[in-house]
């Protein structure tokens, strides 16, 4: 059976981002033969009330075809950004219609927030302990007002397991692309993103839409520097070496790419690394020995300390993960 995502819409929802999971979702096809272009997810909306109007926060209302037990349905229930969330957001805590709404909700759900909808996820108990993250300019506010979540400010998503977290607008649709990347694996990820005409994966965290200006017009950037560095990921990189390609000194160099980017050249080209060896260890039969050299780590060692750090698995456990997903998962 198809996995089901039911999408709960709340009064005030952001009509941008309750399209996010049907425009992923919805329209995800199987890669695999037999049943390539076969979908595999079911996608639902459904309100906190029976059947009817919701209001977004435009000038509109959505009609919602099914009532709070659709969420009993759910093998993934997404809670997407509302601006009225009232109770939830002024106290932490939910309404009756929202507290009846989710006790329909299975043991086990996969629960994911886009933007602000973690507060709802947040005031439903769903994130005490864990690491969580939202808009970062409402991040302050949802730490002090939810003191158990370890809120992290700075990245586009977060996944727990069986919880998951965005950051603002479009990074609902990173991790929506994310999930459909670990529910079945690359291609079918890669697929979904180019006919949506987005990337599949992002680089940095919200830190890179932080207040920060933008580089004066005609200043130079460090955008030769990254596509050089992207050409010869598996040769020794060093810090002078992209400066040169921009004709800077280090230090200009290093305080313009944290500017442009929100992280370190350093800890970019690890990202990018570890990307790749993600992509060698899915779609090839390489040596761990030889993807640890074509993705730059040089080591079997080194490859395997990065991989753990970045994804928390091995690279064997990894590519064992991703290259026997059946489809339908």
């Amino acid at each position: 059976m198809r996995h089901r995502v039911v999408v709960l819409a709340l009064d005030g929802v952001i009509p941008f981002e309750l399209g996010i999971p049907q425009r992923i979702f919805g329209r995800t096809l199987s890669t695999e033969t037999p049943g390539a272009g076969e979908r595999l997810y079911d996608v639902v909306t459904c309100s906190v009330r029976p059947p009817g109007p919701v209001r977004t926060d435009a000038d509109f209302s959505i009609v919602a075809e099914h009532g709070p037990e659709a969420l009993a349905t759910a093998d993934t229930v997404v809670v997407p950004a509302s601006y009225e969330l009232g109770p939830v957001h002024e106290e932490g805590r939910l309404t009756g219609e929202l507290a009846a709404a989710f006790a329909y909700i299975r043991p086990g759900t996969r629960m994911v927030s886009i933007c602000t909808g973690g507060y709802v996820l947040a005031a439903a108990g769903y994130l005490d302990g864990r690491p969580a993250t939202t808009h970062w300019a409402s991040a302050e506010h949802f730490q002090r007002l939810f003191p158990k979540v370890r809120v992290d400010p700075d990245v586009l998503f977060i996944d727990d397991g069986d919880v998951l977290t965005s950051a603002g607008v479009a990074a609902g649709i990173d991790l929506c692309l994310h999930i459909v990347r670990r529910d079945h694996g690359t291609a079918v990820a890669n697929d979904i993103a180019r006919r949506t005409v987005v990337p599949p994966h992002r680089d940095g965290g919200q830190a890179q839409f932080i207040r920060r200006p933008l580089p004066e017009a005609g200043l130079a950037t460090t955008t030769a520097a990254r596509t050089w560095a992207l050409g010869r990921l598996e040769q020794p990189i060093l810090l002078r070496d992209m400066a040169r390609q921009e004709s800077m000194s280090v230090r200009t160099f290093t305080r313009r790419f944290r500017e442009e980017v929100g992280i370190s050249p350093g800890q970019w080209l690890t990202r990018q690394r570890v990307e790749r060896a993600r992509q060698l260890l899915e779609s090839t039969g390489l040596s761990i020995d030889q993807v640890a050299r074509d993705a730059g780590f040089g080591t079997a060692t080194s490859l395997r300390q990065h991989v753990q750090a970045a994804l928390g698995v091995s690279p064997t456990v990894y590519r064992r993960t991703f290259r026997s997903t059946a489809p339908g998962r």
